[in-house]
């Protein structure tokens, strides 16, 4: 089956002045974005997958009701800051926390995380939905950019959990085989969300 991992689009900055968990909504930009997903992935889908976190679940909405069902909630696919007070867009960072921003160039996580026990959730979470389609079909799961690098690097046997660059909505395909094979075939495909990417493209 292929497994089509989209990043969540963009949300609202949270600064966490209120306390409790930041769990932002999309931007205007990031519903523009969370459009563009439908076309790019298509509608032959046979499953939709989610993280539980807001931006994610509003990111699967669009192609929800383009295919007519309800998204899957998978707890496991909350990103590594889900119990995080704030939440700043990545393009915000190296002035916002710039310490923050260059661990993410260095394609470290923050400190802090259990890098080992956070990729091990996430690769279980994603073997049980290959697990449950054992065909040819297409499964989209949509989620985090930490998510997603921690499963790729995995599968890469790449050290450093951050090591690519996701945009928001980027796209990422695996192939998983029978056998056990996981191939990556893309990772963060953009062209479908390009114009949306800039900081100053469309409105906030």
């Amino acid at each position: 089956m292929q497994l089509v991992l989209v990043r969540h689009a963009l949300p609202e900055r949270v600064d966490g002045g209120g306390g409790g968990v930041a769990d932002p909504p999309l931007t205007a930009r990031g519903e523009q974005q969370s459009q563009r997903v439908v076309d790019a992935v298509g509608k032959e889908v046979e499953a939709l997958y989610s993280s539980p976190m807001a931006r994610a679940r509003a990111t699967a909405a669009p192609l929800a009701t383009a295919l007519g069902v309800e998204p899957v909630i998978v707890e496991d696919l909350r990103e590594y800051d889900s119990d995080s007070a704030h939440y700043v867009p990545v393009h915000e960072m190296p002035v916002v926390d710039p310490a923050g921003w260059q661990r993410i160039v260095d394609g470290l996580l923050p400190e802090g995380v259990d890098v080992t026990a956070f990729t091990a959730r996430v690769v279980a979470a994603l073997e049980r939905i290959i697990a449950e389609h054992p065909g040819r079909g297409t499964v989209v799961v949509v989620a985090h950019a930490g998510v997603v690098n921690c499963w790729l690097a995995h599968l890469l046997g790449i050290d450093r959990p951050l090591a690519f660059p996701l945009d928001y909505t980027g796209i990422s395909r695996v192939l998983a085989v029978r056998d056990g094979r996981r191939l990556v075939r893309t990772v963060n495909e953009i062209a479908h969300v390009a114009d949306l990417l800039s900081p100053t493209a469309g409105s906030d």
